[in-house]
Formats: structure tokens, C-alpha cells, sequence
């Protein structure tokens, strides 16, 4: 936490509000969660070993569906939860009154400017130093085919600015479940799977991209290592979403 000097109190807003922090909860565990829960069939792996996290961190994972959000959300321990910052497009979530006002109620949101003309005035650095954790999709969109894209490196270096963790996330099957340009999930309940791996932080020295490279790896891992059970299926017949790419190349 950043020092806010002698005397000063911590700014309080609706990222660090324990009021909204408590309607937020009622919205996600009330209604997105169930209604997220209801239309796929969710595994989730590790939640309950993520005791050593501390309270302010960065949250990576691979991005391939709308799901993505709600089943980190839902998936998390409420303690974890409870002020989690998703990073949302601010040329789309934010350009209308009600989009920026739903983003803000079930998922914390701050705006990313993904064309870098149009900075915003919430920091994500400023969050973290307030002990604020963020979600972020290094990808920075989500994935066409399917397939893990090329990670930027933006969430590293705001982990290794701010002296905080990262919390590896491998997402599996959503977008096979609910892929980019459908308005809602396939029927049938469709497996997919949460997979949280160990916080990592940067080693003494380690660059932002070297840093990026290690918890891209992690996913792939986390990917790997899951995949086959959670879905259902035996190593060799997974479709293009199950198959990350180890190179980070989009196709």
C-alpha cells in the first residue's frame, strides 16, 4: 500500500466503498453467478489454496468469451472477490450511461483505452496502490479462433511497479461454450473450468516482458495439466480453444 502521508485518510470511492462492495456482492453471487452457473457446467480448480494472497493483486488470464469475468468472479473466495477491478474496454463499456453503470455494479470495472488516444482518469496503478486487485486480460481481447494469443505486457508491469503478486487464471472452454459473436452460451451446459495457480511475482530484476512470458507459460500449464479432465475428453481431441498455442502467436 502506497503511504498517503500523516494524518491523510485513504480516498474512499466506489472502488473501495464497503457499501457498494456490498451491493456488488448481492449482484454477483445473486444474480451473475447463478445465472452464469446455470447455463455452463463449471469446474473450479485451487480457489480454496489461495490463503497467502494478499490483498491487493493482479489477477491474468487467457480471454476467449464473455463468460471470462463472470466465472473468475464467481469462482474466487468472497474475501478475494470482494473489490476485484475487472479492466474493461473504454471504447465500448464505457461509452454509454448504462453499460458504464452495469459494468461498474457487477464487475468493479475501469476503463482500458485500448487505442491509447483517450487516457482515463482512474489509474490502475492508483487501485493497486490502494489495495484495490485488478483483472486483466493480457490479450487484450478476446481470442477469434480460439486459440491463446500473444500476452502484452502491461499487467506485469503494473504488478512489478506496484510490488504485487500476479494470480495465474486459466479459463478452459469458454469459448467454446459461449464463443466470440454468439449472444448467449450453447445449450446444454457445456463444461468449462476455472484453474487458479500459485500468486507469482517477479524475480529481482526480471523485466516486464520475461515476467509476461513465465505467467503465460503458467497458463498453458494450467491449461494442460486440466483440460482433458474437465472437459471430458482424452488428449488429441481437442478442438482449437483446448489447444493453446505454446508460441503466443495469433492465427
Amino acid at each position: 500500500m502506497a503511504d498517503t502521508g500523516e494524518g491523510e485518510k485513504p480516498r474512499r470511492d466506489r472502488f473501495t466503498s464497503k457499501a457498494q462492495a456490498a451491493a456488488r456482492f448481492v449482484a454477483q453471487r445473486l444474480i451473475l453467478k447463478p445465472v452464469a452457473w446455470s447455463v455452463v457446467d463449471v469446474t473450479v480448480v485451487g480457489a480454496r489454496e489461495l490463503k497467502s494472497v494478499p490483498r491487493a493483486f493482479v489477477v491474468v488470464a487467457n480471454h476467449s468469451s464473455h463468460l471470462d469475468a463472470p466465472l473468475i468472479l464467481g469462482a474466487l473466495p468472497r474475501k478475494l472477490a470482494r473489490y476485484l477491478a475487472a479492466g474493461a474496454a473504454a471504447d465500448y463499456f464505457f461509452d454509454v450511461w448504462w453499460r458504464r453503470g452495469l459494468t461498474a455494479l457487477f464487475f468493479n470495472a475501469f476503463p482500458v483505452d485500448r487505442s491509447g488516444a483517450n487516457p482515463r482518469s482512474v489509474s490502475a496503478r492508483s487501485l493497486l496502490d490502494r489495495g484495490v486487485p485488478l483483472l486483466v486480460f493480457p490479450e487484450g481481447t478476446r481470442s477469434k479462433s480460439g486459440e491463446l494469443g500473444h500476452f502484452k505486457s502491461g499487467a506485469a508491469s503494473l504488478a512489478i511497479a506496484a510490488g504485487v503478486p500476479c494470480l495465474p487464471v486459466a479459463l478452459i472452454g469458454a469459448g467454446r461454450a459461449h464463443p466470440r459473436g454468439s449472444n448467449w452460451p450453447k445449450p446444454g451446459r457445456l463444461p468449462v473450468g476455472v484453474v487458479f495457480g500459485e500468486p507469482m511475482a517477479a524475480q529481482d530484476g526480471e523485466t516486464a516482458v520475461a515476467f509476461t512470458a513465465r505467467l503465460r507459460a503458467e497458463i498453458v500449464r494450467l491449461h494442460e495439466a486440466h483440460a482433458a479432465r474437465i472437459l471430458g475428453a482424452s488428449p488429441g481431441t481437442q478442438s482449437p480453444e483446448e489447444s493453446p498455442s505454446p508460441e503466443g502467436g495469433r492465427s
